[in-house]
């Protein structure tokens, strides 16, 4: 019997190594990569660049406290803030801590502002996190049961619905924030309209509310620009981000621009782990390795090719309700729960993920090449026609 907690329903596979694209189990079985750690592995598995890199600071310095100067944080946290426009940045190590800061940034910021219950708008079937107040600001009572009383201070509204927020801004004085996903990931791929994105930042402006934008999941070229809100053409003055920004090493980010820059003080948030010197060698080669290797550009690419390639062989099946995403963030729902198609992608040497019950989520590594991409067709179309068919 295992002694680790039973926290997950856990697939029946160990992976042992990986290389670019492509997992080994323990019984020497290879698996295409369609999952990426959930959107982790931003270079695939065992990249040598960034295998050298972790290397050679692991030979220096691994961890030091932050209450030193960290120079490999400075130099991140530049890069991070040239890439996007922001001018500050937190390390920590999860999307729910990053997440846990900018909810903790607002209500400093709304205190600041003289509202003494500040409230910040969240979205329906948005994910933010596990921990009590990033779970209180998810909007999916699965995760949250069990877990009562959840935090106050949020009010939701639906996904992409721009009237229902202005409802809240005649209603609700105690608004400081809004915080949202670019593209919902958890919620089910789901992409709203440019024109929300940049709506949202105007109402913002008109209320001196911070927006507040997740991108833990599509944010480092994940869909095709660096960051997902860049589609729209805007700045946040919060954004967080974590999974892909290190590759594999846990490292996440908080970053502000604007009316946020300044809010957090020495002593009002910290971090024992977060920033350390290997943290963020694993964030500030992954940014070099996508910009020198074109990923963008190839995340684009590669996310029209999969995508098209689905359209040719989906299109009129029954069953297949929308295609949806944006550069290498892809899902197919269906009209049926189809989490048992996972096993069954597994059994053919595909990694893929269901998400929201019935969509079919594809977060395949920026490396992948355009015949492992063709391979990813080959099993998956098959396999869902034949699990619609059954």
């Amino acid at each position: 019997m295992s002694h680790v907690m039973n926290t997950y329903a856990r697939l029946p596979v160990s992976f042992v190594r990986g290389e670019g694209a492509w997992l080994w189990d323990s019984e020497g079985k290879r698996y295409l990569d369609g999952l990426s750690g959930i959107a982790v592995n931003t270079l695939g598995h065992a990249h040598p660049r960034l295998m050298a890199a972790l290397g050679e600071q692991i030979g220096k310095l691994m961890h030091c406290s932050n209450v030193y100067q960290i120079p490999e944080q400075e130099m991140l946290a530049d890069k991070l803030c040239n890439l996007s426009g922001m001018q500050e940045v937190f390390f920590i190590n999860s999307g729910c801590e990053a997440n846990e800061a900018a909810i903790k940034l607002a209500r400093l910021y709304g205190h600041g502002r003289g509202i003494e219950s500040p409230s910040i708008i969240v979205m329906e079937k948005a994910f933010h996190g596990r921990t009590l107040a990033t779970l209180s600001a998810t909007g999916n009572r699965k995760v949250q049961a069990g877990f009562e009383p959840l935090v106050k201070g949020f009010v939701r509204v639906p996904y992409d619905d721009i009237e229902s927020i202005r409802q809240v801004a005649q209603n609700n004085a105690n608004v400081v924030a809004i915080l949202v996903e670019p593209v919902q990931g958890e919620g089910g791929i789901r992409t709203p309209e440019i024109a929300y994105l940049q709506q949202l930042r105007q109402l913002c402006n008109e209320h001196n509310w911070l927006l507040m934008l997740d991108e833990v999941q599509t944010g480092i070229g994940r869909t095709g620009r660096w960051f997902a809100h860049q589609h729209a053409n805007i700045l946040p003055d919060v954004m967080t981000l974590a999974k892909g920004l290190g590759s594999g090493v846990p490292v996440s980010a908080c970053l502000t621009a604007g009316a946020a820059t300044g809010t957090f003080k020495p002593g009002n948030h910290g971090s024992t782990f977060g920033g350390n010197p290997l943290a963020c060698v694993a964030g500030l080669t992954t940014l070099n390795i996508v910009e020198q290797d074109q990923l963008l550009a190839h995340a684009e690419q590669l996310g029209q090719f999969i995508r098209q390639g689905f359209t040719a062989a989906l299109q009129g099946v029954k069953g297949v309700v929308e295609l949806r995403g944006q550069g290498l963030m892809i899902g197919i729902e269906l009209d049926q729960p189809c989490g048992e198609l996972v096993k069954q992608a597994l059994a053919r040497g595909l990694l893929i993920n269901v998400t929201a019950d019935n969509v079919i989520r594809l977060l395949p590594p920026l490396v992948m090449s355009q015949d492992e991409a063709q391979q990813l067709l080959d099993i998956l179309c098959p396999l869902v026609k034949e699990f619609l068919q059954s």
